[in-house]
């Protein structure tokens, strides 16, 4: 996504927005009813972008990398939702891009996977607690999925796929996109740093159902809740545009 957006990926640091909480909405594949989200109003070009999302259980500044792991309460996966036109026009003027990315409904995520069996006690007493934002909490321990060869996370839009690609191949590992960020923001319990997208973003219109997935599949058909080995299932995003 770097190269498509001109960047290098070789070379660029990594650039870091903000989303208000109002952004996050509860849109996990499993609800019995298909979550909705609005489309966004000053927009005619609203894109989507398929993320790991990566939930903080402990707060900290200026983190080693070598320690990061340890400020992981777990994994979701998220949809970065954009509004194109205003972040071109912000781009050209040389302004921030938060009416681009920040906006109420702008981040659709599954529920969290802990990164261990018992999660972080720190997540409960958090001044603004993860399940303030009604997500899920299923007692699943998993891995260090951001470096796992065999895993691929896309998005398809109305069934179609649209985004594919491996999570080991991020430009930026999660110990070194906790670190960098620590060291610009201090982290909190409760916070969620979306990692950034392959390539493949693009428009999606109302009435357009998007699907984020992460899974085993190499070929991304096989959407929905993936069970990648005998103690992980991940979830899925999924939700309609309204």
């Amino acid at each position: 996504h770097t190269r498509e957006m001109g960047g290098d990926p070789t070379r660029d640091a990594p650039f870091f927005f903000s989303k208000p909480r109002d952004a996050i909405v509860n849109a996990d594949a499993t609800e019995a009813a298909m979550t909705l989200v609005d489309y966004p109003t000053f927009t005619n070009n609203l894109h989507y972008e398929v993320e790991l999302v990566v939930a903080i259980g402990k707060g900290g500044s200026a983190i080693d990398v070598n320690d990061a792991m340890n400020y992981v309460y777990g994994y979701a996966v998220g949809i970065d939702l954009t509004r194109r036109d205003l972040q071109s026009e912000a781009k050209k003027a040389g302004r921030p891009w938060d009416a681009a990315k920040g906006f109420d409904q702008s981040a659709p995520i599954s529920s969290i996977v802990p990164a261990t069996a018992d999660g972080d006690a720190d997540v409960a007493d958090a001044t603004v607690p993860l399940a303030a934002m009604k997500m899920q909490f299923p007692n699943q321990a998993s891995p260090q999925i951001w470096k796992t060869e065999n895993l691929s996370i896309s998005c398809h839009v109305n069934d179609e796929l649209r985004q594919q690609g491996k999570l080991s191949d991020m430009v930026w590992s999660v110990p070194e996109v906790i670190s960098i960020l620590s060291e610009q923001n201090r982290l909190e319990p409760g916070d969620l740093i979306f990692t950034g997208t392959p390539s493949g973003v693009g428009l999606i219109v109302a009435g357009d159902v998007v699907d984020g997935n992460i899974s085993t599949s190499t070929s991304g058909d096989d959407h929905g809740d993936q069970t990648l080995n005998s103690n992980f299932a991940f979830p899925s995003v999924k939700f309609r545009m309204k």
